[in-house]
């Protein structure tokens, strides 16, 4: 009798464990993919990059991510116009903070630029932090692409990016774990890992190839055809 309580009450078990897998996997979805219906009929050409807006305490952030933007979006298939020169272009115009760069009509862009669209982005975080067991470089960053002929937004989007992401356990126990979070943000930070974690954030962001990046631009070879956040709807 006991014996047959048992097997029962391990069949209630292993229903019940069924069940709540069901329920957490119809829970799990992939990330919501972008209409790209207004960034298609607007079809840009070329994409310029404003300086960003920094919100982190690294006064290198922002020229640490211009220096990251260009790849993957020319490698997207536009033309973008070079991030030193636009810059250049501002102060000599009086405009040396990113938000009042930020702050100009769009139709004075477009007049001054000629550019069909422009890249407006925010620096979340930025930098090596240190949190007793951790350490890492962590860089943060949202953009979003405005058509300066009608002031439309085609796309936004964000992206973050680790130096942690490529790390294994130590396994070398609470003094290993000390030691390695110490070293960790010296060397992460003398050596301005920043940079490469940007290069990483910018891509996952902006490249065609990454889910809900940018389209295909017209100086690719699959301009016109789907991006990955399309074929997986």
């Amino acid at each position: 009798m006991i014996k047959n309580n048992e097997n029962t009450l391990m069949q209630w078990l292993k229903l019940g464990l069924v069940g709540a897998v069901i329920v957490l996997t119809g829970c799990v979805s992939m990330p919501s993919a972008h209409d790209y219906s207004a960034f298609r009929n607007a079809d840009p050409h070329s994409i310029l990059v404003l300086p960003p807006i920094n919100n982190s305490v690294e006064v290198i952030a922002p020229y640490s991510l211009l220096s990251q933007v260009t790849g993957p979006i020319a490698e997207s298939g536009y033309y973008v116009f070079p991030v030193t020169l636009v810059e250049q272009t501002f102060r000599n115009n009086g405009l040396t903070e990113a938000t009042d760069i930020h702050a100009v009509p769009f139709e004075r862009v477009h007049e001054i630029f000629g550019a069909d669209t422009g890249l407006y982005m925010t620096i979340e975080k930025y930098g090596t932090s240190y949190v007793v067991l951790s350490s890492e470089t962590v860089v943060a960053i949202s953009a979003t692409l405005v058509d300066l002929r009608s002031g439309n937004v085609l796309w936004q989007d964000k992206a973050t990016a680790s130096s942690a992401e490529s790390r294994g356990n130590s396994g070398g126990g609470l003094v290993g774990m000390l030691v390695e979070a110490a070293m960790n943000q010296i060397i992460e930070t003398i050596t301005d890992r920043g940079f490469d974690i940007a290069a990483i954030s910018s891509n996952r962001l902006l490249f065609a190839e990454s889910h809900n990046g940018l389209l295909y631009g017209p100086r690719s070879p699959k301009y016109g055809q789907p991006v990955t956040s399309e074929k997986q709807k």
